[in-house]
């Protein structure tokens, strides 16, 4: 079993729209060695979830429920795997948190930011897993999650007056 991790844009498909529909084709790759990491895919295969844009967190964990297949639609070439939810994680995983991890350095995460599909070794993975409970993350977690609330509570202020 090979383990991945896959890069979502939340406002686009969440893991939480993941976690509500119960499966989903995960696409739209163009990337030749994204592309690539893709077709290797396997039923089976352990996935982390990242949310791209204004989160950058792991957030969750997936299992590729079906094998790559060249996505008819796009006429560009790309492949779509079948991705299913496994579990959210209990505090997501910030991408400072792993940059700053010295034994994180050559995780491709780390080192090559577009990248949308990656593999991920065992160590890697249980490494980036150990920071689900620690402190540091829950007080970034908690802290990023306030701020959207502000902003539509700023939102919600100006709208009624």
């Amino acid at each position: 079993m090979a383990r991945w991790l896959v890069k979502e844009e939340p406002t686009h498909y969440s893991f939480a729209d993941l976690r509500r529909d119960g499966s989903a084709e995960w696409d739209g790759v163009h990337n030749a060695l994204a592309l690539r990491h893709l077709k290797a895919m396997r039923r089976g295969d352990e996935v982390l979830y990242y949310h791209s844009g204004g989160e950058r967190s792991v957030v969750g964990i997936a299992r590729v429920a079906g094998a790559p297949y060249a996505n008819p639609s796009d006429d560009r070439g790309s492949w779509s795997v079948r991705l299913a939810p496994v579990r959210t994680l209990a505090t997501a995983v910030p991408l400072s948190t792993l940059k700053a991890d010295a034994a994180l350095t050559s995780f491709d995460l780390v080192r090559i930011g577009r990248l949308s599909v990656m593999p991920v070794s065992d160590e890697q993975w249980a490494r980036v897993l150990s920071f689900e409970s620690k402190s540091n993350v829950v007080r970034q977690s908690r802290s990023a999650a306030r701020r959207p609330k502000r902003r539509a509570a700023a939102a919600r202020k100006r709208s009624s007056t």
